[in-house]
């Protein structure tokens, strides 16, 4: 089984904690490419995470949990800035997420300090996320986006908060597409559908991510599960029933559980392939769900097991 490379953020999450006046912020580890790198790696995948940390006491301790989550960690460059702070407001379990810290610290990974080599020998490339909103991140992922080998999977997990008008929208959705055009499998939620292209449904924005040339989308729906459109057909899976207490990191956790899967089996060979797979990440994210904490949310293959039985 070979590896997979994460490029992306990572950063500290500061979550909403409490009731009425007496709300306080409990620090936690995030970013949503590095709970991708700590899921894919806790149900057994090799994972490398690129990108760029404070060398703060934050980015130490974001340095030493990937490390302790047995993610590869070389392909990490620190820099000499604050390490950003997301600021995490509850409405239910639906986590919103404000930024502060300039220049952020995890968008400073530059094209020179990529290990080329390292890129094409793996099996599986991600890239996605905020950090694609920031040079010279967007120039870097770029530059390991074009490296013959690995399959490509892409996220672009909009974050409203980041898009503060329509022309930031239009910009953002110029930006992803041209990674969706080559992707060999684009992620992506609901929310981040209606956001991009103006409400639309998973299955009418899956159907146009296609036709740009991704070869299989695959649209998380919270609750209701996820719609997965592949070369031969299209699917809507259920969710499996949860009682959900903090759905940060649920979309991670799919993305993390598809890698796994494509790292262990390569890319399915059609919809009933990606069923399985699909079917195997819902049941992560649900778990993920019942737990607090996104990064330290990420389940083990023996804690599936434990929740949901045997998985296909």
């Amino acid at each position: 089984m070979g590896y997979a490379v994460v490029l992306g953020e990572a950063l500290v999450d500061l979550l909403e904690d409490g009731h009425g006046h007496d709300l306080i912020y409990r620090q936690a580890i995030g970013g949503a490419p590095l709970n991708v790198s700590v899921g894919a790696t806790r149900l057994g995948g090799d994972v490398r995470y690129v990108g760029s940390l404070s060398n703060d006491v934050l980015g130490d301790r974001l340095a030493a949990f990937l490390r302790t989550a047995g993610v590869d960690i070389r392909g990490v460059k620190r820099v000499q800035v604050p390490t950003t702070l997301a600021v995490t407001t509850f409405e239910g379990a639906e986590p919103t997420f404000t930024f502060y810290g300039e220049p952020p610290s995890y968008a400073l990974l530059e094209p020179a300090d990529l290990d080329t080599a390292g890129i094409a020998g793996a099996d599986v490339l991600y890239a996605g996320s905020i950090c694609l909103l920031r040079e010279p991140f967007l120039s870097a992922a770029q530059a390991a986006w074009s490296v013959a080998g690995p399959l490509r999977v892409f996220d672009p997990n909009i974050r409203p908060t980041l898009l503060p008008d329509a022309d930031a929208v239009v910009k953002t959705r110029e930006l992803v597409e041209e990674f969706f055009a080559t992707a060999d499998l684009v992620k992506l939620s609901s929310a981040d559908a209606a956001v991009l292209y103006d409400g639309a449904e998973p299955s009418v924005a899956a159907e146009h991510i296609r036709k740009l040339g991704a070869k299989a989308v695959v649209v998380t729906w919270g609750s209701k599960g996820a719609y997965v459109a592949a070369e031969d057909g299209t699917a809507m899976l259920p969710a499996p029933k949860v009682d959900a207490v903090d759905a940060t990191g649920a979309g991670d956790s799919v993305m993390g559980a598809l890698i796994r899967r494509l790292l262990a089996d390569g890319f399915p060979a059609g919809l009933e392939g990606w069923q399985r797979n699909v079917r195997f990440a819902l049941a992560v994210a649900g778990l993920v769900c019942e737990r607090h904490g996104g990064a330290i949310a990420m389940p083990t293959n023996e804690e599936l097991s434990s929740r949901w039985g045997a998985l296909v």
